[in-house]
This record gives C-alpha cells, structure tokens and sequence, in this order.
C-alpha cells in the first residue's frame, strides 16, 4: 500500500514539472510574440491592448502548445541521455 502511494506520489510530481515546464516554454513564446507584434505596430503607437489582442488567437495557443511539448520531449531526451 505504502509502495502503491509512493509511486503515485513520484508520477503527480513528474506530471506537476512536466505542467510548469510546458508552461513555461508556452509563457517565452507567447512573450516574444508580444514584443514582435508590439515592435511591429510602430512602437506601441496601436498600443499594448492591440498587440495582446493580435497575438491570443486560437492558432498561436495550438502552435504554441505543440512546440512546447515537443520541446519538452527533446530536452527530457537529452537530460536522460547525458
């Protein structure tokens, strides 16, 4: 029973980092997003409102959502394999 909890324990964390870091690689692609769009825009002369509406389509969260688990993949690859 202990063991059974204990590997259940070891997968909620390993799903918990997986989430964060996920996240974080959503959160620097949306980000750079934002400072493309905003730069585009003329400097914010559109302003800030209209960069975030510009860049929150369902297209982006998709692309974004995907490069980050395959980023996620590659660099749990390469954790294990050095």
């Amino acid at each position: 029973m202990i063991r059974a909890w204990f590997i259940k324990q070891a997968q909620r964390k390993a799903l918990v980092r997986a989430i964060i870091e996920v996240s974080f690689i959503v959160f620097l692609f949306y980000s750079n997003l934002l400072m493309g769009e905003y730069e585009r825009s003329g400097n914010g002369k559109r302003g800030l409102l209209f960069a975030l509406n510009d860049i929150f389509t369902a297209a982006n969260f998709m692309i974004a959502v995907v490069a980050a688990m395959l980023g996620y993949a590659v660099f749990e690859f390469l954790r294990k394999k050095l």
